[in-house]
């Protein structure tokens, strides 16, 4: 074997290893955590897209881009489970993310050792394993910010039409994921920074680079500009009031809530991306606008300026909403890892021991996450909503199994709490297209018995499926309880909420 081949041997072996790692960790127990609010509302949202053809753009009616959803409807027809269906879109967005990084680094930096780096960082991080097994539309867009900066990152550099156009498309497909994409489109003129070509001095060079900056716009504004075929195209611009204040409001308290937001972006980073991780991305940063002032100075502002942008506008934020600046950071802490063992090079057992250190913590929270996530450290937010209150859709599954049985032989009538979300709608997505079932939601708390549901028991059997917490029925003779689905408890108050399914009662 010739010396290049060899080294491209030794280079293959370990990309496919840490591709089936990827898998393998990503397709385990895919389901461990239930079905969330925004899962049930996204993939019922793709059956129902897939029933009716000219329901396609159903989304825009709550403000959201259809383009997450309008992909889960081919993996409808593949799994039968829809919350396997939902969550593998995801799955395969995070493995295109992974290889972006690795390409980006490479770009950036010219080193393997700073790409393999990044790809184990992202495959063995908890932010991202978390939220690469979750229906949701964060990690696709986080997916398309990456191959922005590496298309954007070589359109500097060669300034060449058909990387424009590759841009522009993948820019306006991001804007059709998520409003935030709009950063991507923003922050592409920095770019510039990333290149050390001795061209971009030339005036020619960036009158063309301009011009095909103007065209990678065109392609997205095209590709955005599909979204007007839906009716309720205006609902994107109304919705989005509701989780950012308008400049007017920023300007009467500008530092609320931006620091507070701060403060939790901090913690999101710290206690998902792990201590050690986290101190070795901000080490990095350091690092590299030490020894590479430019292509330091265009990553920080990349990870950054989103995260301010954020932070200082928005009125509902959760973790996943600033998950699409966490490959850049990766890209931080890889580059001073490698500076690390580049000081150590051949003290194989000193690098071993700073690996396992560094590494060992985030493996542990993955296994927990994998097996156990009730036992997994996480920010307190997002312990709530994903495992412990009424967002979390624990017993779901289970009493759609119950009712699928009784529906064999009788019509079914069932009562959810809640008009939109987690209920009906997850139970919705598992009962699709079961015959001789209907659900219904009938709000939120449930104080009595509807009259709907004691209307329905004429010629259905009848059942209730309400989250304890917003169940204020005083007298429930009419009601059976079948079973309670307990979720995760609270650490700090050692209470414990459930799900409870009824049948109503004849008198």
């Amino acid at each position: 074997m010739s010396g290049r081949l060899k080294k491209h041997f030794f280079l293959l072996v370990p990309i496919v290893f840490l591709v089936l790692l990827y898998f393998l960790t990503r397709l385990s127990h895919l389901t461990v955590i239930p079905v969330f609010c925004d899962e049930a509302i996204y993939i019922r949202w793709a059956q129902i897209m897939k029933t009716v053809p000219s329901l396609r753009f159903i989304p825009l009616s709550d403000g959201k881009q259809p383009l997450f959803m309008w992909l889960v409807i081919p993996f409808l027809k593949v799994f039968k489970d829809p919350l396997v269906a939902g969550r593998m879109v995801s799955v395969l967005s995070g493995f295109g993310t992974m290889l972006g990084i690795g390409v980006l680094s490479f770009i950036l930096f010219k080193k393997v050792q700073i790409s393999l780096l990044a790809i184990i960082l992202y495959l063995i991080s908890p932010f991202i394993f978390f939220f690469d097994r979750m229906a949701l539309v964060d990690g696709f867009l986080s997916f398309f910010g990456v191959w922005c900066l590496v298309l954007g990152v070589s359109l500097a550099k060669k300034i060449r039409l058909d990387l424009a156009m590759i841009l522009g498309i993948i820019l306006g497909l991001g804007l059709i994921t998520k409003s935030p994409a709009i950063f991507f489109g923003l922050l592409l003129p920095f770019c510039l920074l990333a290149t050390n070509n001795v061209t971009m001095k030339q005036l020619n060079n960036l009158v063309k680079l301009a011009i095909l900056y103007f065209v990678v716009y065109i392609f997205a504004f095209t590709i955005y500009n599909i979204l007007r075929l839906g009716p309720e195209f205006h609902m994107i611009a109304i919705r989005n009031k509701d989780y950012i204040y308008s400049f007017s409001e920023i300007l009467k308290h500008p530092f609320s809530p931006l620091w507070g937001n701060l403060k939790s972006v901090a913690e999101w980073y710290w206690i998902l991306l792990t201590p050690l991780v986290f101190i070795s991305g901000i080490f990095g940063i350091y690092l590299l606008l030490k020894k590479e002032l430019k292509i330091g100075l265009f990553s920080l502002l990349w990870w950054l300026l989103p995260i301010l942008g954020q932070s200082a506008v928005a009125k509902v934020y959760t973790a996943r909403y600033i998950l699409f600046t966490i490959p850049v950071f990766i890209i931080f802490a890889a580059f001073s890892l490698e500076e690390i063992f580049g000081k150590v090079k051949r003290r194989i057992s000193l690098i071993s021991l700073i690996s396992f250190i560094i590494f060992f913590f985030p493996i542990i929270q993955i296994v927990l996450l994998l097996f156990n996530p009730q036992k997994a450290w996480l920010p307190k937010n997002e312990r709530e909503g994903y495992l412990e209150i009424w967002t979390s859709g624990y017993g779901i599954k289970e009493a759609s199994v119950y009712l699928k049985e009784i529906a064999k032989n009788q019509k079914v009538l069932v009562g959810t709490e809640g008009y939109f979300g987690t209920l009906p709608d997850g139970l919705q997505m598992y009962l699709e297209g079961v015959p001789n079932i209907t659900t219904i939601g009938v709000g939120q708390p449930i104080r009595e018995i509807s009259s709907k549901l004691l209307d329905g028991l004429k010629d259905n059997r009848v059942f209730l499926l309400v989250n304890d917490t917003r169940f204020e029925v005083k007298n429930t003779e009419r009601l059976n309880l079948i079973a309670k689905y307990p979720k995760a408890k609270n650490l700090k108050t050692g209470t414990q909420e459930s799900l409870l399914f009824f049948e109503v009662k004849e008198k």
